[in-house]
């Protein structure tokens, strides 16, 4: 293949532009916030998570207390009733009014049971509340966090897309003016080693696997004209001959 000695020369600036595009590609897949974003995603699914669950059994004891209470609520009125009725001691015999008094006393006894589950069912619920509050606060911490996170990582990805929009411009210039063919063979070598397709011939040396070449390839290529696109005989990558350093 030929391709004339000054297009041959470009390959090397295209190939700077397309290391740098590689570079920028690199670390877009790696801008540390992104895991960051992530870890802190899952800590605020977690504890978004405990957070419902712990609404859910505060609803469900709330209902507890509610039950408790208008149990106490109703012994305490019927006791009342009763006690009304002993007072007032209308068309009652001696047997009735004991058996009413009885009757108080149970439901005295009953009632002190009552409170005592009401007031069991009360403390787990201002624990639960304790416990909601707590999982709220630090839900709200994480979720700032994330904030915080996901806008540190949106503008290090905005700076990276911007210098890339400024790298591909004068690539995608530089790739205009170079043969077809030999551009063709260029990204071909390109996808196949790494994204190192081209490199300076330097000191007998080819820059892109770093080997020396031995004399008769660096005889072959000396002889070769100046328009003919030669290749290192170890790596394959195009060698450009740029005269510096021989």
């Amino acid at each position: 293949m030929k391709a004339d000695p000054f297009v041959q020369a470009r390959l090397l600036d295209l190939q700077a532009l397309d290391t740098r595009l590689q570079q920028i590609d690199h670390a877009l897949s790696r801008v540390p916030q992104i895991a960051a974003v992530a870890e802190a995603g899952d800590r605020l699914q977690q504890v978004s998570d405990d957070v419902v669950r712990v609404e859910t059994t505060l609803s469900d004891i709330r209902r507890e207390v509610a039950r408790a209470e208008a149990d106490v609520q109703q012994v305490r009125d019927r006791a009342a009733r009763d006690q009304a009725r002993l007072e007032a001691g209308t068309g009652m015999t001696s047997r009735d009014l004991t058996s009413l008094q009885h009757e108080i006393e149970s439901l005295g006894r009953r009632q002190a049971e009552l409170e005592d589950v009401e007031i069991e069912v009360m403390e787990r619920q201002e624990t639960a509340e304790s416990r909601l509050q707590q999982l709220q606060a630090q839900r709200d911490e994480i979720q700032a966090e994330v904030d915080r996170l996901a806008a540190e990582r949106d503008a290090a990805v905005a700076e990276l897309d911007a210098e890339r929009v400024e790298v591909a411009r004068p690539r995608h210039e530089i790739a205009g003016g170079i043969d077809d063919p030999l551009l063709a063979l260029y990204e071909r070598i390109r996808e196949g080693s790494g994204g190192l397709a081209a490199a300076e011939l330097k000191h007998g040396r080819c820059g892109g696997c770093r080997l020396e070449l031995n004399p008769v390839d660096l005889a072959a290529i000396d002889r070769a004209a100046s328009d003919e696109v030669v290749r290192c005989e170890e790596c394959s990558r195009i060698l450009v001959r740029t005269h510096s350093g021989d």
